[in-house]
């Protein structure tokens, strides 16, 4: 069994980590991590997570009172959003906040992190989605999370951060990582030329994989590409969507698309008449 010392230094090797990954700045970012049904451990606020010591960190309970007398730090006001990660996945034990700054960027403009690009991430984490805006310290943040935890290990807040959770707190980190690395890499992608996303069939290769694996938490692909049989399979380029084949479905064309064949035909037709 894990002692409360161990459990303590961990929590600031993780706040090392994110500080020096350059995931938070100042004081910002808040982890924890649950002990029993009603006790947590988690880090004080007003202090850099890059340089704490095990005697800053906090043990809470479900109301956020204190458990061990603490004078000189106090518990984050976001710990509620923490509260409602351990009431609605009881599965997990820990959980990451942070504002890594490219996945942070994409909340800033509206964006999930949903482009099907790598392996590693289809496999570890799937989809990123974006939850509505809440305001820091109130119940507006917990609120907005809690639809998207049912299905996802991690979940980007518009115009915030990032939160992932886990079994423990180096996978609820390592999933802060990826998210992280896996902003970067669609960012690069952008701007170098576009991204190639993998098709339904080679998702669901990879979703398999996961199955097989035996991986703990949510996963939002479950058995099957969650784009199968919509506008946004992955399968085709988007001129060839009209007749995917791997999704086994045909995407009706766009207004615009209908008016650019009915002008194609008419012109071969005009053709074939001289």
């Amino acid at each position: 069994m894990t002692s409360a010392y161990e459990i303590k230094k961990q929590l600031c090797d993780i706040g090392r980590r994110i500080y020096q990954n350059g995931f938070v700045a100042a004081n910002d970012g808040n982890f924890s991590y649950k002990v029993g049904p009603n006790e947590f451990y988690c880090t004080p606020t007003g202090v850099s997570k890059g340089f704490m010591t095990p005697d800053m960190i906090l043990k809470v309970d479900g109301q956020g009172n204190l458990l061990e007398p603490n004078a000189k730090y106090r518990i984050s006001s976001e710990f509620k959003m923490h509260l409602r990660v351990y009431q609605e996945r009881p599965d997990v034990n820990a959980v990451v906040h942070a504002h890594p700054p490219v996945a942070t960027a994409h909340a800033v403009c509206g964006l999930p992190l949903d482009a099907m690009i790598m392996p590693e991430v289809i496999i570890f984490l799937g989809e990123v989605p974006l939850t509505k805006y809440g305001t820091p310290s109130t119940m507006e943040i917990p609120e907005a999370i809690s639809d998207a935890l049912k299905d996802h290990d991690a979940v980007l807040l518009q115009n915030h951060g990032a939160l992932s959770v886990g079994v423990d707190l180096t996978q609820a980190y390592f999933r802060m990582e990826t998210l992280e690395y896996w902003a970067k890499v669609s960012l690069y992608a952008k701007q170098i030329g576009g991204m190639q996303e993998l098709t339904c069939e080679q998702i669901e290769r990879l979703i398999e994989i996961r199955k097989q694996m035996k991986l703990p938490g949510r996963h939002p692909g479950c058995a099957r590409c969650s784009h199968r049989g919509t506008d946004q399979c992955h399968c085709k380029l988007p001129e060839e969507k009209a007749s995917c084949t791997a999704c086994n479905t045909a995407s009706a064309p766009a207004a615009n698309d209908k008016d650019a064949l009915v002008k194609e035909i008419t012109r071969k037709v005009l053709a074939a008449m001289k």
